[in-house]
C-alpha cells in the first residue's frame, strides 16, 4: 500500500534579468546550493500572489508574475508530496524596507548566468536546462516529473 502524506503547493519565482537568474543561497553540513525562491501556498492566496510573497520574503525584491513555466514535483524525501509550480516574473526592483523570512538554512541570494546554468547547483537539476531552453526560445517540456534529494543531478 503507498504510504500517505499530505500534497503541498509551492509556488517559486523565476525571475531573469540580463541574462542572469536571481536564487536563494543556501547552506548545510553537506555544503551549498541554489534554489529557486518560493515556498507554500496559503488558504485563499492564489498560485501568483504566493509566488510574489515569496520572493519578497525571501529576497527582499518585488516581481510582477506572468505566466506558468514548470511544474515539477517531489515524491518522496520529505514529509510530503511537494509540488512546485514554477512562474515566469519580471524584476520589479528592490523593496525599500523588506521584511525578510528566509528559508532555513539561506544564506542569501545570487544572480546565476542563464549560459552556463546546467553546470550550476541549482536544484532540482531537472529546472536548469529547461530554464535554459525557455529563454532561448527552444522547445522544452512545463512538466518535468518528480525529482528528490538523492536522484542524479542533470548537468546536459
Amino acid at each position: 500500500m503507498t504510504e500517505k502524506r499530505p500534497i503541498r503547493n509551492s509556488a517559486k519565482a523565476l525571475i531573469v534579468r540580463d541574462g542572469k537568474l536571481l536564487v536563494v543561497r543556501l547552506r548545510d553540513s553537506d555544503g551549498e546550493w541554489s534554489i529557486l525562491p518560493g515556498g507554500g501556498q496559503e488558504t485563499g492566496e492564489l498560485l501568483p500572489e504566493a509566488a510574489a510573497r515569496e520572493a519578497a520574503e525571501e529576497l527582499g525584491v518585488r516581481v510582477a508574475v506572468e505566466d506558468l513555466a514548470f511544474v515539477i514535483e517531489g515524491e518522496r524525501g520529505e514529509p510530503f508530496h511537494r509540488v512546485d509550480l514554477v512562474f515566469r516574473c519580471r524584476y520589479l526592483g528592490e523593496l525599500e524596507a523588506p521584511v525578510l523570512h528566509g528559508d532555513t538554512n539561506q544564506i542569501g541570494a545570487k544572480w546565476l548566468p542563464l549560459e552556463t546554468l546546467n553546470r550550476s547547483d541549482l536544484y532540482p537539476s531537472k529546472l536548469r536546462r529547461a530554464i535554459m531552453d525557455l529563454y532561448a526560445g527552444k522547445p522544452h517540456g512545463v512538466y518535468l516529473g518528480s525529482e528528490c534529494a538523492g536522484d542524479p543531478e542533470i548537468t546536459d
